[in-house]
Parts: C-alpha cells; sequence; structure tokens
C-alpha cells in the first residue's frame, strides 16, 4: 500500500512540475508560424472588416467605452447585450472559424479602441484596449502580430495562448481579432 501512494504521491508531483513549467513559457513555433500564415489571413476576412468598420463609424467614446466595461465585469452570467455580441452575423462567423479547428478554444473581434465587436463566448472584460494584446496588435493603426506566453486558462481548463492580428481594410488597420489557442491541440 505504502509503495501505491508513494508511487501515485510521485506522479502527482511531476505532473504538477511539467504543468508549472508549461504555464510563462514562450509559445511554440508552431504557433507563431499559425500566427504568421492562417490567423493573419482571416484579420482580412470580409464578414470581420464590415462588422469593425461598422462598429468604428459609431464614433463611441472611450469613456462610453469604460462604462460599458464596468456594467460587463460588473454583470454575472451572459446578458443579452453578451449575447448580441455573439449572435451577431460577426458572431456566428466566429463560431463556424472556431468549430473549423479543435485548437480554437475562444474567438473575439475589437474594434479601433479594443471594445469587444464579436466573440464566440464571454471575454472577462468588454475593453482590451489597455492590454497587450490590443495594443500590439493594433499598434496604434500600424498593425503587428501578437503572440503571448503560453498561460493556464481557468474556464477551459487549457494551457492557452493568445495569438492577436490586426483586422485589415485594405491596407489601413482598423480594429484587432485574438485567438485563444489550446497548445496541446496544434499539430
Amino acid at each position: 500500500m505504502k509503495k501505491v501512494w508513494m508511487a501515485t504521491f510521485s506522479a502527482l508531483v511531476l505532473l504538477a512540475f511539467v504543468s508549472l513549467a508549461q504555464a510563462g513559457e514562450k509559445a511554440p513555433q508552431k504557433i507563431v508560424d499559425l500566427a504568421q500564415g492562417t490567423l493573419a489571413g482571416i484579420g482580412s476576412d470580409p464578414v470581420l472588416v464590415a462588422a469593425v468598420k461598422a462598429e468604428n463609424a459609431k464614433g463611441k467614446t472611450l469613456d462610453q467605452i469604460k462604462e460599458m466595461d464596468k456594467k460587463w465585469m460588473a454583470t454575472p452570467g451572459l446578458a443579452d447585450f453578451m449575447k448580441a455580441l455573439m449572435e451577431s452575423e460577426a458572431g456566428k462567423h466566429l463560431q463556424g472559424i472556431q468549430k473549423s479547428k479543435p485548437y480554437f478554444a475562444e474567438i473575439f473581434l475589437m474594434d479601433n479602441q479594443g471594445a469587444n465587436v464579436a466573440m464566440t463566448d464571454k471575454t472577462s472584460d468588454y475593453w482590451q484596449g489597455d492590454e497587450p494584446k490590443f495594443q500590439e496588435s493594433f499598434k496604434g493603426g500600424a498593425g503587428a502580430i501578437h503572440v503571448s506566453e503560453v498561460k493556464f486558462d481557468e474556464s477551459s481548463q487549457a494551457y492557452l495562448v493568445q495569438v492577436s492580428v490586426p483586422v485589415k481594410d485594405g491596407n489601413q488597420v482598423i480594429g484587432a481579432i485574438t485567438f485563444g489557442i489550446d497548445v496541446e491541440k496544434v499539430e
């Protein structure tokens, strides 16, 4: 019995060590390659470009966005104003993209200020504009690819990398899109 307990304990310690080693590491090269190829191309998808252009045209102020962000974070569950971002044409389009590959854990689309335009799943907040995923992918309108470190995601119970790419209307960067990629499901 003692040997079984020791073997189980040793296995758990090893598993915890491996898990801790994965979290906080740089994204594997296969994720970087995916970001620079397939995912960057999605940033020019006509359905997503149209949704971002329409949202940008509303001319929301940063104060209005921050007010919605407060409401978003104070709202438990999935309120109607959140569902609307999932049930829109762009939201349904993102869900189709998500279902196309097993490694997509979540996808969300942002306007030129980092506010959510469409999403596959509820995000923790509405405004991404103060976070590197938006700031580095939008780059003040210059656009770039942002690949986060590997992090354990509580909601999906998986090790994810967030990849953000610019949304482009022709050569003009008008927003950004973030993909939560399950590291263990990318081949």
